[in-house]
């Protein structure tokens, strides 16, 4: 059970880090680099305000212990969305190798976090009360 939470956290704190942390800082310390990932794909500015925004929710979801299962459920898939679609433009666009592969490389770590935290919270309820 520890080992399952360990893998579970740092999972997801390098999703919080790489998808929430990250973006929302750029945005608001240096809002010149924002839009570096979304304009060689063609995409407009605002998409890539309201982009941030979204993760930035999708984050917050994720990690806060509170949050109603179907809303994560959500989070986690929303997330996976973005990088799929961030792979698939990548590839339409540019076909740069490394621009490919790092959104299905965080996509593997938001996969750890999402199968390690549904273990946790099954054992959780499968537990007897004592």
């Amino acid at each position: 059970m520890k080992k399952n939470k360990i893998i579970f956290w740092v999972a997801t704190v390098i999703i919080a880090l790489w998808e929430g942390v990250m973006p929302v800082s750029t945005l608001l310390f240096n809002p010149e680099y924002a839009y570096i990932g979304t304009r060689p794909l063609g995409y407009p500015d605002y998409f890539a305000q309201a982009l941030i925004v979204a993760k930035a929710l999708g984050v917050v979801a994720i990690c806060y212990p509170g949050t109603p299962g179907r809303l994560r459920e959500w989070a986690y898939a929303g997330l996976s969305f973005t990088l799929i679609f961030a792979f698939i433009s990548h590839a339409c666009v540019d076909q740069n190798l490394s621009y490919m592969l790092l959104p299905l490389i965080v996509l593997g770590i938001l996969t750890v976090s999402y199968v390690y935290g549904r273990k946790i919270r099954t054992n959780v309820l499968n537990q007897p009360n004592i």
